[in-house]
Parts: C-alpha cells; structure tokens; sequence
C-alpha cells in the first residue's frame, strides 16, 4: 500500500461545548461561559492554519459537543479563517446542531459559507423521554428548527434518533419513527443507547433504577429497519438511511444523485444522500481531527489531541498543535481496524477494494474469522466480497472484534 503524500480531503472539527450535558453522553464536552468559548475559537482558527497546507477537504463535519451553540460572530470568525485559508467549498459540509441552538441568522450564515448538510440531534419526540435523557430541547422546536433550516435553504439534512431508551414503550419509538417519517429528511441516524462508565445514565443503571431489556431493543431495531424502508430510506450503514435522491433539491447543492459513490478506486453502491464524511471513516480514508479531543488519522499516524480546553487553548497560543498522543500504526494492525469499520457498511468489503485500501488480502489474513462468522450465520462471502447480514450487523461490534490485530 502506497501512502499519499497529496493534501487530505477530510476534516473534523470537535466543538466541546453543550448547553447541559445529557445523561448518557461519554463524549468530551462541557457545559461553559462565553470567555472560554471565545478562546477555543481564537485557538481553532491558529489550529486551521498550522494544517491548511495539507487540506483541501471534499468533507467537512464539526461535531460535538454543540457546534450550533456557536453565536454568530463565533462561527463569522471560524468561517471568514476558512475562507481565508482556501478551507471551503467541500462538496459535503456537515454542521451538527441541537434543536434548541437553530436561528435564522445563524442557518443563513452558514448556508452562505457552504455548509450545505445539518444533522440534528432530535434522540426523541417524547417530551418525558427528552427530559430523561437530559435534553434541552422540546419536541415543538424540533419540528420548528427544521422549518427554519428548509427556509434557509438546506436541502440535505440528517436526523439523530435514539431507541431502547430506559421506560421507552414499543408504541412511543413506533410513533417517533413515523414522526420523523413524515418530515421527510434526506437522512436518518438511529442509535441504540449504550451505557457508558461516568455516565448518569449508567450509575442509574448500576443503582438498579431500571433495567435493560435486550429482546424489546431487539424488536425495536427490526421496527427500525422496517418503517424506514417504508418511508424511502436505504440502509446502508448499522445505525444509517438516506435516500437515494431527495425530492427536496437546491440549486447550489453539489449532492451527488446517482446510488454510487466513488473513493479513490473504490466505487460503493450505496444511497446519494448516504454521509460522505462518515464513509471515509469507514473506508480507511485519511482525515485531519482538530479541536479539544478529536482524533485523526494521517498517512499511517493516529494522532489524539488533549481532551482539556484550557490545555488546547493554551498549546496553540503558544503556536503549537495540542496533540496529547501520537502513534504510528502497524499495516497489519491498521488494515485490520479498516476490515472492522468497513463491515458496519451493508456493503461489507468487496476483496479486491479491500487490497487495495491496505495491501493485503482479507482472504489470507483473516480466513477463519471469516469462516466462524458465516458458521454462526452472521456473514457471507462470494468470490468477490464479504459482507455481514441482517443478524450479523445486529451484532457488528462483536463481528469486528474478530478482525482487530
């Protein structure tokens, strides 16, 4: 396998900050004053300008966090250093936004700088299930916020669900999903809640508060699966549907409209409104990770930056990346990261593509794992690809622990 020593085409950014953190979240974030945020965005701007020479994203996704929260002189201030560095017009440019954060300022803002994707983080349309789950938004700012984002002219945007959600009934995910249905998004991510350690989610679980009924997330999922096929969403992805061309189009969208989807020599059959970002992830594609946490993975180095705010700030004041570790990956060890991702894709791995990702042959390599899962009839293969199924994908963290090295 060569390594690219052309400008990387994929960018995240972490933007950590929350109006109150929720009660299942384990990623970095932190409730915080205006000054630090302030700050973070002084020091973003000095991180974008250490690594734009090695940029020319055709991806963008600032995640968090609460990128949304950002105000609008915050995000004037990213975006002009952006424009400056020659950072913008990715054909897809992702912005994650909770409900509660959704102006018509801010939506223009962003729509004239090129963000042209938005993923929202509905997790429910329950009013007694968003507030267990500590969310700040309500269920009417939900359907308002999407409104403000169609008027501003965004034509492709994701909506973020969760099930199996503790005292959620089969009849309350049932009457979310066709909620969601009928908003008729380009996009759908549902995710089961996992109980992560220093959570309060997770303490309340431990405490015996409530308890996890495995056989109802089950059903749940299929219930998943079923309506938004219904509904005109593909899976193509464990826990992502999109369609295949939205009936919604704007003319300065660059969404692709056909079903394939073309990286490097890999083309996929997949949806058009499919997240083009997410799928570098899961295809082995380099990305440079910036901001308080985020990692990245450029040209064989996995790199962490510190996941401490003051710290990151104080690093790129003084003019140097806040990069916490930094690891060189072995090429059998990284191929097998990239044989576990890419298997949560409907798609599994065409062998030929997968050679040519990482330089060796998931046939040689990983022969018997292979075999154990299509014994357990959780996957199958052909002469040309290998691929998990509807059982498999259900259990697709077990499945790719099998590949790591």
């Amino acid at each position: 396998m060569e390594l690219s020593s052309s400008p990387v085409t994929s960018l995240y950014i972490h933007v950590p900050f929350c109006a109150q953190k929720c009660e299942y979240c384990a990623f970095y974030s932190e409730a915080s004053s205006g000054e630090l945020i302030n700050r973070y965005t002084a020091a973003l701007v000095r991180e974008l300008e250490i690594v734009a020479s090695d940029l020319k994203p055709k991806t963008i996704f600032f995640g968090g966090g609460t990128p949304s929260l950002l105000n609008l002189r915050q995000w004037e201030t990213i975006l002009r250093a952006m424009e400056k560095l020659n950072l913008l017009g990715a054909e897809e440019f992702t912005i994650e936004s909770n409900p509660a954060t959704v102006s018509a300022d801010k939506s223009k803002l962003l729509r004239d700088f090129g963000v042209n994707r938005i993923s929202m983080g509905v997790q429910s349309l329950d009013e007694r299930l968003l507030d267990r789950l500590g969310r700040v938004h309500s269920r009417e700012q939900v359907f308002k916020s999407f409104d403000i984002l169609r008027a501003a002219g965004f034509a492709n945007i994701n909506l973020d669900l969760m099930f199996a959600i503790p005292t959620q009934t089969m009849d309350i995910w049932r009457a979310t999903l066709h909620e969601a249905m009928a908003m008729q998004s380009e996009h759908l991510s549902s995710y089961e809640v996992i109980y992560e350690d220093d959570t309060p989610l997770y303490e309340q679980l431990k405490a015996g508060e409530f308890s996890v009924n495995e056989d109802l997330a089950c059903e749940m999922y299929e219930e998943l699966i079923s309506t938004s096929a219904s509904g005109g969403f593909h899976q193509y992805e464990i826990a992502n549907f999109a369609r295949n061309e939205s009936k919604v189009q704007s003319p300065n969208s660059k969404v692709n409209a056909s079903a394939t989807l073309d990286f490097g020599h890999r083309t996929l059959d997949i949806p058009s409104r499919a997240c083009k970002h997410n799928i570098n992830y899961w295809r082995g594609g380099d990305y440079h990770g910036l901001g308080p946490s985020a990692t990245g993975y450029v040209r064989g180095v996995r790199t962490k930056n510190w996941s401490n705010t003051p710290l990151y700030c104080d690093q790129l004041e003084k003019g140097k990346r806040a990069i916490e570790s930094s690891e060189e990956l072995s090429p059998l060890r990284r191929a097998g990261e990239i044989a576990a991702f890419g298997l949560r894709m409907n798609a599994g791995w065409p062998f030929a593509d997968f050679q040519r990702t990482t330089g060796f042959d998931l046939r040689n390599e990983w022969s018997s794992e292979m075999q154990q899962l299509e014994e357990r009839g959780w996957a199958k293969r052909n002469s040309e690809k290998f691929h998990l199924t509807h059982q498999g994908l259900r259990f697709a963290d077990a499945a790719a622990e099998m590949f790591l090295r």
